[in-house]
């Protein structure tokens, strides 16, 4: 018998959306033991908030997070909101015995994270950090070929994630749509946004990152403030650049940044090994580029793997082979993780654990470009 798992979550915005599209599509494609109800949805905005919640179907709304928290009627809170308020909403949630659905990245610093991650230890409750390009059937299909020895030894890692959208001067800073450009509220900018993604990724196919040296640039040095009306110095990074090493002993070269004209979202990677290489763009995020140098010479090269067959990640679940699946069903199948994690009583990866490697990680890359030297990652 399907069993009730009745949904609090905390913002509306793009990824309040995602989620909540999420929650409302995985039963129709997934066997699961648990069934999202979205019971209410949370915002300071009354009227915002009751806008999102009859668009999704939240049952009903609140406008104090606090009071969505104590409700006996929320098992899961789902976080959604600022990085700054992450700490503060997981710390009530995990005391209140609610399961923990956090966006990414975990935390405003890695101090923060493990407050998080004691927190939901000690309660015992499910979490787990929406780390959500993990899901997309080629990658993960990437993932399989690593740990299957496909590729042998590696060599490189190498990722970027470029945008454009803050290049204009006029833009300002702060407030609900631009909260990421505020340091108070974000704790950082395209590493902690975009990086972050990479990062995740990186480690969950290649292994911990242990060292790095990294320059970061804010392009923009003053902004209009929404908050305050006042024009104030920017503190997140509009762009950085890392190398590292991998525990592995394979190198990294990473690169975000929302300056890149002509970018929307071009997130790739590269892995190269001893016996064979791939690579990812999002862009086209249903094929995942292999070359194997044990093929026979005269055919050797790079093929297009066209991930959508029923044998690959996930497939089954979806169309038939040839028809290809999208960024929002990422979201479907972590909650069809998540919710079979519970079934199963195993944690669902990333947990708050699992992300606080790569909030360390996040931290030795600001530290290394502030002090122009390379960096441990503390563990």
């Amino acid at each position: 018998m399907v069993q009730p798992l009745h949904i609090g979550m905390i913002g509306y915005g793009f990824m309040g959306r995602a989620h909540s599209n999420a929650y409302r599509k995985v039963n129709n494609f997934f066997d699961l033991k648990y069934r999202p109800v979205l019971k209410a949805a949370c915002a300071r905005d009354r009227d915002k908030v009751k806008a999102f919640a009859d668009t999704w179907g939240y049952e009903s709304i609140e406008t104090d997070w606090r009071k969505l928290v104590d409700r006996k009627d929320i098992d899961a809170v789902d976080i959604c909101v600022p990085n700054n308020l992450h700490c503060e909403i997981a710390m009530a949630a995990a005391a209140a015995g609610k399961m923990i659905l956090c966006e990414k990245p975990l935390a405003m610093n890695a101090g923060e994270g493990l407050r998080m991650c004691q927190a939901v230890e000690q309660a015992k409750v499910a979490n787990t950090v929406w780390y959500n390009y993990r899901r997309v059937p080629a990658v993960t299909l990437a993932k399989k070929l690593v740990d299957e020895g496909r590729l042998g030894r590696i060599f490189h890692y190498r990722a970027n994630f470029l945008q454009d959208w803050t290049i204009s001067a006029d833009l300002p800073q702060g407030g609900t749509a631009l909260w990421r450009l505020d340091v108070a509220a974000a704790g950082s900018g395209v590493s902690g946004d975009l990086l972050a993604h990479c990062i995740d990724t990186a480690m969950w196919l290649n292994g911990p990152i242990v060292s790095l040296s990294a320059m970061t640039e804010t392009f923009i040095k003053e902004r209009k403030h929404n908050l305050t009306g006042k024009v104030e110095k920017v503190g997140i990074d509009d762009a950085c650049a890392l190398m590292c090493r991998f525990a592995n002993g394979s190198l990294g070269l990473f690169e975000s940044t929302r300056y890149a004209r002509g970018h929307k979202a071009l997130y790739t990677f590269e892995i190269n090994g001893e016996k064979a290489s791939i690579k990812w763009d999002l862009h086209d995020l249903h094929r995942l580029e292999y070359f194997d140098h044990r093929d026979e010479g005269q055919t050797r090269g790079w093929r297009s793997i066209h991930v959508t067959d029923g044998e690959h990640p996930y497939m089954s679940r979806w169309w038939v082979p040839g028809l290809q699946i999208g960024y929002e069903h990422s979201f479907v199948h972590h909650v069809a993780d998540f919710l079979d994690s519970l079934a199963k009583g195993v944690p669902c990866q990333p947990d708050f654990r699992n992300a606080l490697a790569t909030q360390q990680v996040l931290d030795a890359i600001l530290e290394s470009a502030k002090k122009g030297t390379w960096t441990e990652v503390a563990r």
